[in-house]
């Protein structure tokens, strides 16, 4: 093993250096003051569990994304989280089980096999919150409305906002009378909107069925797509209708206090299928490919806690979010002191650190370079005075 062998860090893996740390924390704390402002209640998941109780019921994906070790003292097989949710999702059906809505929050690192994408870091700080108990539309909207407000108290700017439903595809599966392996060979291609490779899945399959799912591919833009959504579902999905419905609905609702923000509907959506329930949705911004936080409605993952709840919720990073932000500027200067062992100086510096201010001890004859004053003594008092440079 060389000397460069022994610092590098594996792929996706980061270390988060001062000014970037002072960015991400200042986020954290700014963002969860946000959340509590609004009733969400701070938890604190582990960073592992049993992999019985972090994975069942969640599909696959996350199976992959999750790094399992056994535990040592139990022999049982423990999972190192790669997403938070589910963690919140057992504390509110099992640890909490309180009666009617519940609305908590969350800030913490997680860590993942492999990257979701090639930009995406594979030890994310995953921030975000969940609202339980409650299947309306309007816990949606409130949830949508916190997730663009995260990214307004973040600091940027310009957002669009991507909408779905997974249940307009569930209508349209269901019409088209499709076998189990049509099914994932029409689920791979439309994640990745191809419509040849549509086209060839779909050979043999009813004419009218297959015509409809490669129009399912091409319903992705402004409101107007819902008008198209409804003529083309009317007579060979209607069940999808519902669903179009609860999107324009939220997308008026969310309009209303954002006159101004660009939406973006997406009904071949279908992130996080095998987990969501129903409305998904996503934040861009501008110049950014990766969606820069995102949710929706998962119900009755605390089914498997043994008490089903309806749930909503959205998550995002903090490490995307402060690669696109400017990195905190140095906080104007600090005090040194010297290194000396006196009562009346360590209250002096007391004082001062309650009030905000950085007192650093000077172990040499040099001040920390971040010093711009000092503290010195004159007539038996300490007084802080400006740093000859």
């Amino acid at each position: 093993m060389t000397s460069v062998d022994r610092w590098q860090l594996p792929d996706g893996i980061e270390e988060v250096l001062p000014a970037q740390a002072a960015t991400v924390e200042r986020l954290r704390r700014q963002l969860l003051d946000l959340y509590r402002s609004w009733g969400y209640q701070l938890v604190i998941p582990p960073l592992m569990e049993f992999t019985e109780s972090l994975l069942i019921g969640l599909g696959k994906d996350l199976d992959l994304l999750t790094f399992k070790l056994t535990d040592q003292l139990s022999g049982r097989t423990l999972g190192v989280r790669a997403d938070i949710t589910p963690q919140v999702a057992r504390i509110d059906a099992h640890s909490l089980a309180e009666q009617g809505i519940s609305r908590l929050c969350y800030a913490g690192s997680t860590l993942h096999t492999r990257p979701k994408s090639l930009l995406a870091s594979r030890s994310p700080i995953q921030l975000g919150a969940e609202l339980y108990g409650d299947n309306s539309l309007a816990a949606d909207v409130e949830i949508v409305r916190l997730m663009l407000a995260t990214l307004e108290s973040a600091g940027l700017a310009s957002i669009t906002l991507d909408l779905g439903h997974v249940g307009v595809y569930e209508a349209v599966l269901a019409a088209a009378g499709l076998n189990d392996e049509q099914e994932q060979t029409v689920f791979d291609a439309l994640q990745r909107k191809s419509v040849p490779d549509l086209k060839l899945a779909l050979d043999g399959v009813d004419e009218a069925a297959a015509d409809m799912i490669i129009q399912l591919a091409e319903l992705h833009g402004d409101e107007s797509v819902l008008a198209r959504a409804r003529k083309l579902f009317a007579e060979r999905a209607p069940a999808a209708l519902a669903a179009v419905d609860a999107l324009q609905e939220v997308a008026a609702d969310v309009s209303r206090q954002r006159p101004d923000l660009a939406i973006y509907f997406d009904l071949a959506e279908l992130r996080g299928y095998h987990y969501h329930t129903g409305i998904v949705f996503a934040a861009y911004a501008p110049g950014h490919g990766e969606a820069l936080a995102n949710g929706g409605r998962y119900n009755d993952v605390g089914a498997v806690f043994g008490r089903a709840r309806p749930a909503t919720g959205f998550a995002t990073d903090l490490k995307a979010l402060m690669a696109l932000l400017p990195t905190d500027a140095p906080q104007a200067g600090a005090i040194s002191m010297p290194d000396v062992d006196d009562p009346a100086l360590a209250e002096v510096v007391k004082t001062l650190r309650t009030a905000g201010e950085i007192v650093i001890n000077c172990l040499s004859t040099d001040p920390d370079p971040r010093c711009d004053r000092q503290l010195l003594e004159q007539g038996g008092e300490w007084r802080v005075q400006a740093l000859d440079n």
